[in-house]
């Protein structure tokens, strides 16, 4: 026991000599703590730098000698240096009375070099890195400038291209970035499948996605450019394809692309499901919002009962029906729609519920990512502005108008929590595009004024110094002297308004069937005010000079003019010498057409007056019309119907009236006949080409059925059509004219439609049906075609 106690004793004595010891240096420990967070030093020592100045690190430290300072002051003073993006390591000690700083400074970029890179210039690759001359080196950046080199290939079809990046070491902390490209070969898309389709086929769908099949022209166009994000866009574009169709359960599951390495091409497999097509039933509009009558809505709602189902109809009506409720004081008042599908039936009944919504305010609204394109340009396609109540039909509207500029490759509107609970923050990303071209064209044309080749260059800007304006020169030239010079300009948003306002300014010179020349100056000033979103008026202002000269080969050998060539109608107009033309017009414009450079469906109408008089020579009133209706009649075959109309009059006052004043026909008003070609003329003319005087009155009809070509991808943008044409041109005040009575002219032909890179061609062989005696028959022509 003495023994055991003894060891007991002892154990508890080492026992209580170790805590003593421990709890000694616990005091030191919390002392030397307690010191150093309330530590002060007489001087700061900068070490390790070479080319920042010493006091530029003393100055972001945030500590000064002769002052306390703790742990966080020092943390805090760290980052800071670590946040001037200079050093790449910093390091703070305390040595006696002094704080000593260590840093290590960051190489500097001297220059960005790329090598190996011809079909992406230096220029755009600069834009694409963070890198930057005279900025600090980072291997992160330069692995991320690695990555965005890559995707800018993949951008433009070369994914199989290859980069890699080095530093070249100059010395003194600059070095060099090197990135070393390997373009590769274009990569093309081999195929695009579609698998689930049955109510529209492949050739159909293909039709109405943006990524398309590889071709002999694809190196123009650009559009087999495989993306991920434009293949985003192509889904999304399926969907509204469908949901407008009826197809209301319409979805994508997957859209997935292949690459084969040894071909470099891509195949791309799209799965859908498609569901059961609906129309609609029961079309009902409820409110809870006291004030509103909803027995004087009805007419707003653009779905029927008994119509396939439309998802533009119902979007088209939430719109109507949200404006016209606030416009009756009910700023937060929403309109959601309901739907009940009847699976027995497949049809879908649409309440329109207006409802009391949150009272939430437009805070401010950010804009990013417009490098180019001004805050204002994008903020004006809102209907909202700060402190408005927030209203998200309308915010959707906008999307849609930003998309429609053709400035940005996306736009993303999302919103954000504001400084108040009912304040909201709307987010405007955009991702901008290339907006200017330059174009140099050639072509052939067999009708109008000016047969033969032309040639032509532009210079086209949509998004004139980022302010939204359009602008664009041109020139072209031909056969038998023609020349072209032209300046357009128009500026969108006049005075602040949704009105635009713009000028052309042209010279023409020409020679027309070998008769006469023409030298036409002058300029356009116009305003357009959209009405509705369908429904635009124009107006505008004309001035010409003009001036006419008999050509050589209509003339005598003495040199006067051969009256067994051309009219005395054309020689009395040419003698009266330079001739001036000014004159005001209006326009009005209805257009639901789907596709303008494709069109499927809907309905474009034009009349247009003109009245020449207002000083000037002439003194007139020109009265016209045009209409086109497109409907498909298959949807599985991809069949377009038309129908189209013309009309027009001119009426002249007093003796002013002259023979380059009245219409001459032209591939518009009927095909199969030459330009100027049928009507009124001088039967004592023995060569026709110098015999049609035009007519003052006209009428046109055409019906028309597009299809693809079975033969022919439809990435080439090629169609077939079978068409029929009547027309009648009458009526003539000149004293030389002769057939002037009201008889029709028919024709009925075939024709290949190109939307072509150059713009759309059109290739029509005509053969009369009817025609009048002494009528200049051309079955064959082939020119630009302007559908609208």
């Amino acid at each position: 026991m003495a023994a055991s106690s003894k060891f007991v004793g002892a154990a508890s004595a080492l026992a209580i000599s170790a805590a003593l010891v421990s709890s000694g240096a616990i005091v030191t420990t919390v002392a030397g703590i307690t010191a150093a967070q309330a530590a002060t030093v007489s001087r700061i020592e900068v070490r390790g730098n070479t080319r920042v100045d010493a006091q530029t690190v003393k100055d972001n430290l945030g500590i000064t000698p002769g002052k306390p300072f703790s742990n966080n002051d020092i943390d805090a003073a760290t980052k800071r240096l670590f946040n001037t993006g200079l050093f790449g390591d910093v390091r703070i000690t305390q040595s006696g009375g002094a704080l000593i700083v260590t840093v290590s400074e960051h190489q500097v970029v001297n220059q960005v070099i790329f090598r190996g890179n011809k079909k992406i210039k230096d220029a755009q690759l600069s834009g694409a890195v963070q890198s930057k001359s005279r900025a600090a080196f980072s291997q992160q950046t330069l692995d991320a400038d690695t990555e965005a080199v890559r995707a800018a290939y993949r951008n433009i079809g070369r994914s199989d291209a290859t980069v890699s990046s080095r530093t070249m070491d100059l010395g003194q902390g600059r070095v060099n970035v090197v990135f070393d490209i390997n373009e590769g070969d274009r990569t093309k898309i081999a195929n695009i499948v579609f698998v689930g389709n049955h109510a529209f086929g492949e050739r159909r769908l293909r039709d109405v996605i943006s990524t398309k099949r590889s071709n002999p022209l694809s190196w123009l166009t650009r559009n087999d450019v495989y993306s991920e994000d434009r293949m985003r866009a192509d889904e999304e574009s399926l969907r509204r394809f469908y949901y407008n169709r009826g197809y209301a359960d319409f979805r994508v599951i997957s859209s997935t692309a292949n690459l084969d390495a040894a071909s470099n091409e891509y195949t791309i497999t799209v799965t859908v499901e498609e569901g059961e097509k609906y129309k609609f039933g029961g079309v009902e509009i409820q409110s809870s919002v006291e004030g509103v009558d909803t027995s004087k809505l009805g007419g707003l709602v653009k779905t029927s009962e008994g119509d396939v189902y439309n998802a533009k109809e119902v979007e088209d009506s939430i719109i109507k029906l949200s404006e016209k409720v606030a416009g009756q004081g009910y700023a937060f008042a929403k309109v959601e729609p309901r739907g009940d599908r009847n699976f027995e039936n497949h049809t879908i009944s649409v309440v329109y519920n207006i409802d009391q919504g949150p009272r939430a305010y437009l805070e401010r609204i950010e804009i990013r990512g417009n490098e180019k394109t001004r805050d204002y340009v994008i903020r004006r396609e809102f209907d909202v502005s700060e402190g408005d109540a927030f209203n998200q039909v309308l915010i959707q509207r906008a999307k849609k108008r930003l998309e429609n500029l053709e400035f940005f490759q996306t736009v993303n509107i999302s919103t954000a929590p504001g400084s108040q609970p009912d304040q909201v923050v709307l987010v405007v990303d955009v991702v901008e595009k290339s907006t200017g071209e330059f174009s140099i064209g050639g072509g052939y044309t067999t009708g109008g004024e000016s047969p033969g080749p032309t040639v032509e260059g532009s210079i086209t800007e949509r998004n004139f110094l980022g302010r939204g304006q359009f602008i664009r020169i041109g020139a072209g030239g031909g056969l038998n002297n023609n020349r072209t010079y032209s300046l357009s300009f128009t500026e969108p948003y006049f005075l602040g308004q949704r009105i635009s306002a713009g000028f052309d300014l042209f010279k023409r010179q020409s020679g027309v069937n070998d008769k006469y020349e023409t030298d036409l100056t002058g300029g356009t000033i116009r305003f357009g005010l959209p009405i509705t979103e369908t429904l635009t008026a124009g107006v505008a202002y004309n001035l010409s000079q003009e001036k006419y000269t008999i050509e050589d080969a209509a003339k005598l050998p003495d040199g006067t003019p051969d009256p067994s060539q051309i009219s005395q109608a054309f020689v009395d107009a040419a003698n009266r010498g330079t001739w001036i033309k000014s004159s005001v017009s209006w326009s009005l414009v209805y257009d639901t057409i789907d596709d303008r450079k494709n069109p499927h469906d809907g309905l474009y109408a034009k009349f247009n007056q003109e009245y020449a008089g207002v000083g000037g020579d002439a003194n007139y009133l020109k009265t016209t019309f045009k209409g086109s209706y497109y409907k498909t009649l298959s949807q599985e075959m991809d069949i377009v119907g038309l129908v189209g109309v013309g009309a027009g009059y001119i009426k002249g006052f007093g003796d002013d009236l002259r023979v380059f004043d009245t219409f001459k026909n032209n591939q518009d008003m009927i095909r199969g006949f030459k330009y100027a070609g049928i009507g009124p003329r001088d039967l004592s003319v023995a060569d026709a080409k110098g015999s049609f005087l035009g007519g003052n009155t006209y009428f046109n009809a055409t019906v028309e059925t597009q299809f693809p070509l079975p033969v022919v991808p439809e990435s080439l943008g090629i169609r077939g059509a079978l068409f029929a044409d009547a027309a009648t041109l009458y009526g003539n005040d000149l004293k030389q004219a002769s057939n002037t009575s009201m008889e029709w002219r028919a024709s009925a032909g075939v024709s290949i439609m190109w939307a072509s890179p150059f713009g759309p061609l059109r290739f029509d062989y005509a053969f009369p049906v009817k025609k009048v005696d002494g009528d200049q028959v051309q079955n064959f022509n082939f020119g630009m075609s302007s559908k609208f």
